[in-house]
């Protein structure tokens, strides 16, 4: 028998590709689990999908849980995609002395936020964290991407914060450089993590624990295989992309720890959570218990091993 399972994303990315991989490759299937996903614009169409039962699951930021801990909308965080934040900073010009936090000060940065705050909220936060005033640079927000890298070949800002694929896309065509990744300097953080309805988690669990186990196996294959034979399913999923462009940034994430595990850590949460507070985009920082269950990485792990 086949368990049926829905998610609902907030973007279609390349930081995704383990979930498409194991699709892809039979894993959920393997498991007993048929997988449908889609990705939803405006991205707030994947709360709008748990609540109407539309989509069994969520995939995106974990901000989002935590913006709605201790609320009326009650949430729960099973599993990660992403171990870090695959994000860059692209300048103007290269930095061949090594890039420093305080280079930004009294600059102005454009910080896509149509898809959340995010991208924004990681950046200062790790400015603060490396003993830089952030509120000294000028952030720019809450346009989408397209339309800030557009501004930003036209001259905006001094520097932008983008996904790695964008971020490979402005180098290949020499219009930016990019100075930083974030996955280099910015240690571990639970960027994109799964999540259901509180009250739907118990009849979910089952077929959570073979999503995760499928998903389990594709991290660890697409992280070892050589980007050369993932390029049939980067095509498939990128077609517009140009495959130099789109396999330098799967290398890149794969030299990262982004793909590295399902199992959210604690200290990685409470860091994020700590970092949305000084923010003020959560009333009270919400600790990993409270946010993370992790019964469903555990009985996945317990599945691999037998």
């Amino acid at each position: 028998m086949t368990d049926f399972l829905s998610i609902s994303a907030t973007a279609h990315g390349l930081n995704y590709l383990p979930e498409y991989y194991a699709d892809h490759a039979g894993l959920f299937a393997d498991n007993g689990l048929s997988v449908h996903a889609k990705a939803c614009d405006p991205w707030t169409g994947v709360l709008d999908d748990l609540a109407s039962g539309e989509a069994d699951i969520a995939l995106g930021g974990l901000w989002v849980p935590g913006m709605y801990w201790g609320t009326s909308r009650q949430l729960t965080v099973f599993a990660q995609l992403n171990h870090q934040f695959p994000k860059a900073l692209v300048m103007r010009e290269p930095t061949p002395d090594g890039f420093d936090w305080s280079m930004l000060t009294g600059k102005t940065v454009l910080a896509p936020g149509i898809g959340g705050s995010a991208p924004y909220a990681i950046t200062a936060g790790m400015m603060r964290e490396s003993g830089v005033d952030s509120s000294r640079t000028t952030f720019l927000r809450d346009l989408s991407t397209p339309m800030f890298v557009e501004l930003f070949e036209d001259g905006l800002g001094d520097a932008i914060i983008l996904d790695i694929t964008t971020a490979q896309i402005m180098s290949d065509r020499g219009t930016g450089h990019i100075v930083v990744e974030y996955a280099e300097v910015g240690g571990l953080g639970p960027n994109s993590v799964y999540y259901c309805r509180t009250d739907r988690f118990e009849e979910l669990e089952e077929r959570l624990v073979k999503f995760a186990t499928g998903l389990d196996a594709a991290m660890a294959t697409v992280k070892a295989t050589p980007v050369t034979e993932l390029e049939p399913l980067l095509a498939e999923h990128w077609p517009n992309i140009a495959m130099p462009t789109l396999s330098a940034a799967c290398t890149r994430i794969q030299q990262s720890q982004t793909w590295d595990t399902v199992r959210i850590e604690g200290d990685a949460s409470d860091r994020w959570m700590r970092i949305l507070q000084e923010e003020g985009m959560v009333r009270s920082a919400p600790a990993f218990a409270d946010l993370v269950t992790s019964r469903v990485v555990d009985a996945a792990e317990l599945t691999s091993v037998g």
